[in-house]
């Protein structure tokens, strides 16, 4: 597990008509952030999007159809979980969750059954300065999104 990341697993109330899922509650301990925006992505199966990371938000995901494996990178030199690795998989027949990481871990993922849909809650605005983003192919990180699987 990488400092400071959160896998939080949710509570589905399912009956005749379909089910209920809280996503977020905002007085919840596990997003003390303010949320300052909300967003949503279709990816296509196969698409990989890797690496990006945040200066300063917060973020939390969650998959609302589709399957992605999901993996993070430590980059923050100064956490004791520096340069570790984090992979598991979201969304369709797997428990239901949202997944939180702070500034300086690296996420991406790879869509293996889409059309995926994945909701992000972020604690900062669209902020092109405030990204740094990271080829998918990164020597450092050393993640090899074709060859790894986990699924």
């Amino acid at each position: 597990m990488i400092e400071g990341v959160e896998i939080i697993k949710l509570t589905t109330f399912n009956d005749e008509r379909g089910f209920f899922r809280e996503l977020l509650r905002c007085n919840n301990p596990e997003f003390q952030e303010n949320v300052t925006q909300i967003s949503h992505s279709l990816v296509y199966q196969g698409v990989i999007k890797a690496w990006h990371a945040h200066k300063s938000q917060w973020q939390l995901n969650y998959v609302l159809n589709g399957l992605i494996s999901v993996s993070l990178f430590d980059m923050r030199e100064n956490s004791k979980t520096y340069k570790q690795i984090m992979t598991f998989l979201c969304g369709d027949n797997q428990s239901p969750i949202v997944y939180k990481f702070p500034p300086g871990v690296a996420h991406g993922y790879k869509c293996i059954n889409g059309p995926m849909n994945i909701v992000y809650f972020t604690s900062g605005v669209y902020d092109i300065e405030e990204e740094i983003r990271i080829p998918y192919d990164d020597s450092f990180i050393g993640f090899d999104w074709l060859k790894t699987n986990i699924y």
